[in-house]
């Protein structure tokens, strides 16, 4: 038993008190790294016993119970070596010859391992505008799983989640959200009927883009079990020291996100405004088009948003390599400030602009930030 355990806490307090050694004279205050491929083990095994280190380590515990907790799950999370082992482990839960429904705009990892899987396993793939709640309830009929993302990667469209997976519930259909974007501080799926919740812990939850991890969650002790089979099989496990590394970035969470978002809210209000760039796409933006359904089902907007740039993608391409404070690079939710064009990836798909730039504000000064844009911008 770890400390931090009130299950009415905060998620800001969650953050910083669950998954903590019990408060007793001597006991550290943070968890100890365990670092052992293998545990003392006398006869036969029986369930609780760790055996090995591909089962479980001591280290992964405080990690996947501080994630369930946030989540809000009673059932701990499940980490894996990455976020796309866990987007792998989510998508093993599609039956062979099955139907999917999953966002025309995604996670490029997803839809590319959702179009291998649809060759190798005979899928039948139903690609939806996921902003359209209409046509995706519609797609959800005679479906096995509803593959659903929201804010969606890069396009920022809001999904209706709460009727989305009201919809999928009543139709028999597996719901698996990627909840990677908005991480649980700002929306929690699992409370809207999600089946199951996957992360890339390398992002928000990890923070300084120096892990690569990720998670998956759920309420059902079935399908966790389940998943926990596959992944012991499967060895998709995470290091300790990965582990480690994600909790302590955890700890901060709050606070990062809180500082970044404020840092993108402005972002996006003086960038929709300069000559250089045509379209500004941001949910907490009042004109864009996902506002009221980010407002009503989100606490907050996030700190992910995407730019035009006037010009096409070579004027895009010019611009990102004059940035001096900007990193031009993949990857999203560190302390830093990325910048990348998204179709500079093949397999991005082809209604993502050309001329779109993906900006993951960090939590640097924002007046450094938009000078640094607006000079880039200005000598294009």
């Amino acid at each position: 038993m770890t400390a931090g355990n009130n299950s009415s806490w905060a998620p800001e307090t969650i953050v910083v008190a669950s998954g903590r050694p019990p408060h007793k004279t001597d006991e550290p205050v943070n968890p100890p790294i365990v670092l052992s491929s293998t545990f003392y083990s006398l006869g036969e095994s029986t369930a609780g016993e760790k055996v090995y280190g591909r089962f479980t380590n001591p280290t992964w515990d405080p990690l996947e119970e501080t994630i369930a907790k946030l989540e809000d799950s009673q059932l701990p999370a499940l980490a894996y070596a990455s976020g796309m082992a866990a987007v792998a482990a989510g998508l093993s839960l599609i039956p062979v010859g099955g139907t999917i429904v999953i966002p025309r705009h995604a996670y490029n990892g997803s839809l590319a391992l959702v179009a291998e899987l649809e060759k190798t396993l005979n899928l039948t793939v139903r690609r939806v505008e996921l902003a359209d709640t209409h046509a995706t309830l519609k797609a959800f009929d005679g479906a096995d799983v509803a593959w659903l993302e929201s804010p969606t990667n890069p396009m920022l469209e809001v999904a209706d989640l709460p009727a989305l997976l009201a919809g999928a519930k009543e139709q028999g259909v597996l719901s698996i959200v990627d909840n990677t974007f908005s991480t649980p501080l700002l929306q929690r799926p699992l409370q809207h009927g999600a089946d199951v919740v996957v992360h890339s812990a390398t992002k928000y939850m990890g923070g300084h883009s120096d892990v690569v991890l990720g998670a998956v969650v759920t309420r059902s002790p079935d399908l966790r079990a389940k998943l926990h089979g596959m992944r012991t099989l499967h060895g998709a496990v995470p290091g300790p020291f990965e582990a480690w590394l994600t909790l302590r970035g955890i700890r901060t969470m709050a606070l990062r996100l809180e500082k970044a978002e404020a840092n993108a809210r402005e972002l996006a209000r003086r960038l929709s405004e300069h000559p250089a760039i045509s379209k500004v796409r941001y949910p907490g933006l009042e004109t864009d088009p996902g506002y009221q359904r980010a407002k009503s089902q989100m606490d907050g907007f996030g700190s992910i948003l995407c730019i035009e740039i006037t010009g096409g993608a070579q004027a895009a391409d010019e611009m990102l390599a004059r940035l001096e404070l900007w990193t031009p690079a993949t990857s999203l939710g560190g302390v830093e400030s990325l910048a990348e064009r998204r179709r500079r990836h093949t397999g991005e798909p082809e209604s993502v602009p050309e001329n779109l730039v993906r900006l993951s504000v960090g939590i640097e000064n924002v007046n450094d930030l938009f000078a640094d844009l607006d000079l880039a911008l200005k000598s294009s």
